[in-house]
């Protein structure tokens, strides 16, 4: 498909290895599709990687530690979800910038996150490391699993500015439309760290028997070699995403950049932590019903894993390709986006679902001990619980869309309303008549109540008027706030946003976009 005749007359040529692929071009379905399928095939390996963790967990160490296991990945999902809404912020910029063809602002955007992203990540670090047992505390995590959590978790903390960092360059690559490097590299951590893990739990040749520790441990390493690795060849791909010692200076941070990461990322943040805040709740009141129900819940979180992943593939081959049009101006192509993904999400994600119920008590060995009786307990949970997540594909994929042109709000709002106005009061309130089971029926009720809420805000709201900055311009039409702007003002605003960036920038030229040279 060929630009519309709005496209800005400034967009720039690019290189291939430099700034990834154009994603504003071609058939949409089959580009969505060519880019959602290395992203779903890293996030199952990410998946396979904790799912092998926990595997040796369970059955080198015993149900106390799969549940000890459990309740500090709730934590460390939500502390990765406190930087996510700064990630997703940034990448959005990125792909904005790479859609209209500006590498100096993709640059500068790359610089001030990265400097935001190691303060982040350190005083996350820090904090979380002398405060564990007190979060542990809180979660109610039982007597016999506590040591254990005690020790997983602050290996986690240890290794947080590493794991922030990877993921912001994982996703950043996403933003400029490369989604297969990414999943090489997913791949070498994935490998090394199943082969570490059982390596360092049990103390195999002459490495230390380190036990749940060991586990935590293993991710840090074969992350951070990653890191490094990536880095590296980055460098020698001479990306976008990799600053020169001569653009050392971009390491200052823009002031408007860092306020819109703040600004913007800031909703996407809170709805993070709002979905990891209920799943705190959840676990808390699961592991009151003992050690078997909190087993069994978490061999069973491990499996929604996977079903997840098509949808979360989806939603952010949806997100790269919606910001990279909105920064081209091409709003004309954000409905087909949102068509093709909410089906190929509902579609992919039905997939796994109907895998796990035909093979579920072969795949639920692999995290609990033969015979245990958690072994039913999940069973029984995911007859409840697992069909619901078709619909959670469609809401990944419509939230990817509306962020894209900067509405950040209304899908945290959504969150809000679905986790804590009708999943948390459901599974407390229904306990007295339904026992564990209120907690199982409040996972499809929150779920499908959030789809149901933004497919009314993808119809009726005004996401197409949103921004990344809340200062740029709209351009010289008139505004009757009665309807979202013409694809020639989005256009208009999309190229302001070079623009100031680029004035705002000591080393770059002050000259209009339309004598912008060519690359």
């Amino acid at each position: 498909m060929e630009p519309s005749p709005q496209q800005p007359e400034t967009r720039r040529a690019r290189g291939p290895g430099r700034t990834g692929r154009d994603l504003t071009r071609g058939p949409i379905g089959r580009t969505l599709l060519l880019f959602a399928l290395p992203v779903m095939a890293s996030n199952m390996l990410q998946s396979l990687s904790g799912s092998t963790n926990v595997a040796w967990i369970s059955h080198a160490l015993g149900e106390a530690a799969l549940t000890a296991a459990s309740n500090a990945n709730i934590i460390l999902f939500l502390l990765l979800g406190a930087a996510f809404g700064a990630s997703m912020a940034a990448n959005l910029l990125i792909g904005q910038a790479i859609g209209s063809g500006d590498e100096a602002l993709a640059r500068k955007v790359v610089g001030s996150a990265t400097v935001f992203f190691i303060v982040l990540s350190l005083t996350v670090g820090v904090s979380g490391f002398f405060l564990t047992p007190t979060i542990l505390g809180l979660l109610h995590t039982p007597p016999d699993a506590k040591a254990y959590a005690i020790a997983y978790l602050r290996v986690i903390f240890v290794a947080m500015p590493f794991m922030y960092f990877f993921n912001f360059l994982m996703m950043a690559q996403r933003a400029t439309g490369d989604s297969r490097t990414p999943f090489f590299f997913s791949l070498a951590a994935v490998g090394t760290d199943m082969v570490l893990n059982p390596t360092l739990i049990m103390g195999l040749g002459p490495a230390p028997r380190l036990g749940i520790a060991g586990s935590a441990l293993s991710t840090l390493t074969a992350q951070t070699l990653t890191l490094f690795a990536m880095l590296y060849y980055l460098h020698r791909k001479n990306s976008v995403l990799i600053l020169r010692r001569s653009e050392w200076r971009l390491l200052r941070p823009d002031f408007a950049i860092i306020r819109t990461l703040a600004t913007k990322g800031l909703p996407m943040a809170i709805q993070m932590v709002v979905v990891s805040g209920s799943a705190v709740m959840m676990i808390s009141m699961v592991n009151s019903y003992g050690v078997h129900t909190a087993a069994a819940y978490g061999a069973a979180s491990q499996l929604w894993t996977y079903v997840q992943m098509p949808a979360m593939a989806v939603g952010a081959a949806v997100s790269a390709m919606a910001a990279q049009s909105v920064g081209a101006g091409r709003m004309d192509r954000l409905d087909r986006i949102a068509l093709l993904g909410s089906l190929y999400a509902m579609l992919m994600s039905a997939g796994p679902i109907l895998l796990i119920y035909l093979f579920e008590p072969v795949m639920l060995r692999l995290f609990l001990p033969p015979g245990s009786p958690s072994i039913a307990i999940a069973m029984h949970i995911n007859t409840i619980v697992l069909w619901a997540f078709v619909f959670f594909g469609v809401t990944f994929a419509l939230a990817g869309i509306v962020r894209a042109t900067g509405a950040v709000w209304p899908p945290l709002l959504v969150m809000v309303v679905a986790m804590w106005a009708f999943r948390v009061p459901a599974a407390k309130l229904l306990q007295p008549a339904l026992g564990a089971d209120a907690i199982w029926w409040s996972f499809p009720l929150g779920t499908i109540i959030s789809c149901g809420l933004l497919l009314a805000y993808y119809r009726w709201g005004r996401w197409r008027s949103g921004r990344l900055l809340d200062d740029m311009p709209r351009g010289d039409a008139l505004d009757t706030g009665m309807g979202p702007p013409s694809v020639a003002e989005e256009t208009e605003a999309a190229a302001d946003l070079a623009d100031e960036v680029r004035r705002s920038s000591p080393s770059a030229p002050n000259r209009p976009r339309s004598e912008a040279p060519a690359e």
